[in-house]
């Protein structure tokens, strides 16, 4: 049996947020939603993530988690707003703890509590959740960040940002506690489950030779044919081409804004004294 698996496709920020379900008992997951934002004017929706749980109440599902795959650097998270909504428990790898520690002197957040404590359930490797006729297991998948996880259900595999589809390669490994070395490990430990399993990954964006969004691909074909990552690339290798490729890339858009919501578990931060909620740019100055 196969979990029942529909994906919303966020335009904006090129993420595939997913709505897993059961079919014989209607438990139900979403994994990375995202909140829409306007950075040029500051304005937020929930238009992505309401859609998510219009679809959740037509087909008379339970919603029992919102799964985070690790605290994005390119969009918002919905997780606190479906939350306040359901009720639904927010699910994140433990070592959420060491990007919060990193992030919270940036942003002088001082109401986050780097422990953790803003999401319901943080999960290590092996651990394990109840799903329906199912179970939700855990790897942990770092490299692209410290907190990356790769969340199991049935026949699938859901890798957030470590790998992408075959034909445009892996994350960048060159956030705050990044590296490399530990993201081909993390790969090569996705790619060792059985060759059929199903990958769904957290984003798509479009190679020079392909015109439509794909976020489905299997193991067999990330071990054939992944261009930074097939089998028989060695771990040398795929360092020194993600390292040469990493010092190309511009920061992501969102990156000020979203980091200081999803240390936050998706909330934002505290009203000022005039009732008005400010997400802070810090501003290095040149030298």
């Amino acid at each position: 049996m196969k979990p029942e698996i529909q994906t919303f496709f966020d335009h904006a920020t090129n993420t595939a947020s997913y709505l897993v379900s059961d079919p014989v008992t209607g438990a139900a997951a979403i994994i990375d939603p995202v909140l829409d934002f306007e950075p040029g004017g500051g304005k937020l929706e929930t238009a992505s993530a309401d859609a998510m749980l219009a679809a959740v109440e037509e087909q008379g599902l339970q919603l029992l988690y919102v799964l985070e795959t690790h605290a994005h650097a390119d969009h918002l998270s919905a997780a606190d707003h479906i939350r306040a909504r359901t009720g639904a428990k927010i699910v994140i790898g433990a070592h959420i703890t060491r990007v919060q520690k990193v992030f919270m002197p940036v942003f002088e957040a001082d109401d986050v509590h780097p422990d953790g404590a803003a999401f319901d359930v943080l999960m290590a490797e092996g651990d394990t959740l109840p799903f329906g006729e199912f179970e939700i297991g855990v790897l942990h998948t770092p490299g692209h960040t410290p907190a990356c996880v790769t969340y199991l259900i049935g026949d699938s595999a859901f890798v957030g940002d470590t790998l992408f589809m075959p034909d445009y390669g892996t994350a960048r490994a060159d956030f705050p506690g990044g590296d490399a070395a530990t993201l081909y490990r993390s790969i090569r430990k996705i790619l060792a489950l059985p060759p059929e399993t199903r990958i769904f990954v957290g984003h798509d964006y479009l190679p020079a030779d392909r015109s439509e969004y794909r976020w489905e691909t299997t193991v067999a074909d990330e071990r054939a044919a992944n261009i930074h990552a097939h089998e028989g690339v060695r771990e040398a290798d795929f360092v020194a081409m993600r390292e040469a490729r990493d010092a190309t890339l511009a920061a992501p858009r969102l990156l000020l804004p979203s980091l200081q919501v999803n240390i936050r578990a998706g909330a934002l931060p505290p009203e000022s004294p005039g009732g008005h909620i400010f997400l802070r740019i810090p501003v290095t100055r040149a030298a």
